[in-house]
């Protein structure tokens, strides 16, 4: 099995401290330290026992780690190996958790000093709510998690971050970096545009006496529980992903436009048909 000596995560929240508390569960790390942009977090992080030390700064926290994980928001990743890069040993190996790989996997590729293994990775778990006192050891049970290796990914490396993600209960799926990014638009970053529109759409409406958002029921809250997500994470991904996310958007208003004329012409049959495909698909999922 493998064992990390020295972990050090980058961004020390839901993700990362989940990630951390697995590592500890499963006896894959030695010490574990923690650093980012905020002393508060990193030290709730250290009382909870997420992380056993606090780097002073990410470029000493990343000296001696065998295993670098990058848990930050993905607008922060070029910047985070600017920084760090110089400062990463030989053989060591740097992942990630972000939603964007593409473009993004290129550069940080480019940006790593010769003998650092990088293996980009996205595991498919949260929740709406985030933070480090979110964080736990189960977060990746079940869940998938994708990994997408290029031309220049270690072979070893790979297998070792597969292992360390399997230990953690994730089902993990290979996949090209490029066609990561057109999936996700479609079945993750839309969804969540979806989403903080409808909240935008409807947060500014009243009846004359009680906003509209006081009435919700279930089905509201359930289509909507994702827009109380981190906007600065969501907004990185937005910008990061844009073509894909844009092109889905697009398909969205065109299905949206078509239930649109369907109710409009009071073609019942036409508005059924579509329907009954989505609720079948939907069932699908169950």
């Amino acid at each position: 099995m493998v064992h990390f000596n020295n972990v050090t995560i980058i961004g020390v929240g839901l993700i990362g401290g989940s990630l951390a508390k697995s590592l500890k569960t499963t006896g894959l790390a030695g010490t574990i330290m923690g650093a980012g942009r905020s002393r508060e977090t990193l030290e709730l992080a250290q009382r909870m026992g997420v992380i056993d030390r606090i780097g002073q700064s990410s470029m000493g926290a990343v000296e001696g780690a065998d295993l670098v994980i990058l848990a930050s928001p993905v607008g922060t990743f070029e910047t985070a190996i600017r920084e760090v890069g110089p400062h990463l040993k030989k053989g060591s190996i740097l992942t990630d958790v972000g939603s964007v790989k593409g473009k993004l996997v290129r550069k940080i590729e480019s940006l790593l000093p010769a003998g650092v293994h990088y293996v980009p990775g996205h595991p498919i778990a949260g929740k709406e709510k985030f933070g480090v006192s979110e964080a736990s050891e189960t977060l990746f049970r079940g869940a998938k998690c994708i990994l997408t290796p290029t031309q220049k990914t270690d072979r070893q490396a790979l297998d070792a971050v597969k292992e360390m993600w399997k230990a953690a209960g994730a089902n993990v799926i290979v996949m090209d970096p490029d066609v990561h990014d057109k999936v996700f638009a479609a079945v993750s970053h839309m969804p969540h545009v979806a989403a903080f529109a409808m909240m935008c759409a409807v947060a500014e409406l009243n009846t004359g006496t009680e906003d509209y958002i006081s009435f919700s029921g279930a089905g509201f809250r359930d289509f909507t529980r994702i827009a109380a997500s981190s906007p600065e994470i969501w907004r990185d991904i937005c910008l990061m992903n844009s073509e894909n996310i844009v092109q889905m958007i697009e398909r969205y208003q065109f299905s949206l436009n078509r239930l649109k004329t369907d109710i409009l012409e009071g073609d019942g049959k036409r508005l059924e048909d579509h329907l009954t495909m989505a609720s079948n698909v939907r069932r699908g999922l169950e």
